[in-house]
């Protein structure tokens, strides 16, 4: 679609949002648009910055996210210190957290594409990311439909920064350790390497200001992951497929009111939706850039897509639920998510090289 029209097309679903959904929903859409637009006009890639870093030793795919990290988590606590309506995106540590964060680095290299990844990607047309998103909305459902069993293993009460040492501290806390984080990827690097990228410099600047007007507007971090499983949820309940009242997770009072509402209610659909349109608005002057697969390497990335889709739930978090918006908030969760996917994603690009993907 050419770019007027589809500029048209957003503008008028954003005037229906306001006038008849709510203000609310209708910036929030507009955020949506400009994360997608960032993501894929940047090619910000999280799955790709860590295959960057493992495969090439080049940081600075690593070294943007370093910097939406740092710039997130300062606009994000300095928030959460300001307004207490505001609420941080903790997640129980616990076993669930463990299993899923591992699996979930693993299998995202292999779908080439994280929760955010996925979107964007399907948003410029690329066939494989496409196929992926529903499987993902699937397994992210059939996640959040077990989890209660999986937390049931062993889990910790959620911890968050502010909460126990103040922003100041909090503030302190979380950038030292994002500059050990950055540490740990010059050691793993060495000496004489191009640490900053101007589009992944711009990326994460945009991303990390939009990334706080969500957290203003919507009162709660960014997420990817919840909105997918919604969707497949309402669907399987449509279909008689599925009742909520009897799980632990659909059943508690804020996700029941969600599955009753209509889908343009949710704070996680509207900006996955608007990530769609944003990456749509690029791919019309950029076009795609995918690649043919063999039947085998569609069956493991769309395998991978589902299993990434279940494992996010299970970890309370992708790379923006988890390791972006928890670590920006000041959710322990967060710092504990990102060794252990990076551990599964030493695994999963293995076996990308080994499967030509």
């Amino acid at each position: 679609m050419k770019r007027l029209p589809l500029s048209l097309l957003l503008l008028l679903f954003f005037v229906y949002l306001g006038w008849s959904v709510s203000v609310r929903q209708a910036a929030l859409f507009a955020v949506g648009i400009g994360m997608g637009a960032a993501l894929s006009g940047a090619r910000f890639g999280f799955t790709t910055g860590w295959r960057l870093l493992i495969e090439q030793r080049d940081p600075s795919g690593v070294a943007g996210q370093l910097v939406l990290l740092a710039l997130a988590s300062t606009f994000s606590l300095i928030l959460l210190g300001q307004y207490s309506e505001l609420t941080a995106a903790l997640g129980p540590p616990g076993f669930s957290l463990l299993i899923g964060a591992f699996v979930f680095g693993l299998t995202m290299q292999l779908a080439d594409g994280c929760g955010s990844g996925t979107l964007y990607k399907a948003g410029l047309g690329v066939p494989l990311n496409m196929g992926i998103l529903p499987l993902f909305a699937l397994g992210s459902f059939l996640g959040s439909v077990q989890v209660g069993d999986w937390l049931k293993l062993g889990q910790l009460e959620p911890l968050g920064l502010v909460t126990e040492f103040g922003t100041a501290q909090a503030l302190f806390i979380t950038l030292a350790g994002i500059a050990l984080l950055g540490l740990a990827a010059r050691l793993w690097v060495g000496p004489g390497r191009i640490w900053f990228e101007r589009k992944w410099l711009l990326g994460a600047v945009a991303l990390a200001v939009l990334a706080a007007l969500n957290l203003l507007i919507a009162g709660q971090p960014w997420g990817v992951v919840y909105g997918f499983g919604l969707w497949a949820a309402k669907l399987a309940h449509a279909a008689g497929l599925f009742d909520p009242t009897s799980n632990a997770f659909w059943s508690q009072a804020g996700h029941t009111q969600r599955l009753n509402e209509m889908i343009l209610m949710d704070i996680t659909s509207i900006t996955n939706i608007g990530i769609l349109g944003g990456a749509l608005w690029v791919s019309a002057r950029v076009g795609s850039d995918s690649q043919a697969l063999t039947a085998t390497q569609w069956c493991i990335g769309l395998l991978a897509g589902f299993l990434m889709g279940y494992s996010s739930r299970l970890a309370f978090g992708c790379n923006i639920g988890a390791m972006l918006s928890g670590i920006s908030t000041g959710s322990v969760h967060g710092w504990i998510w990102v060794p252990l996917a990076f551990a599964g994603t030493l695994i999963g690009v293995r076996m990308r090289r080994y499967y030509k993907l």
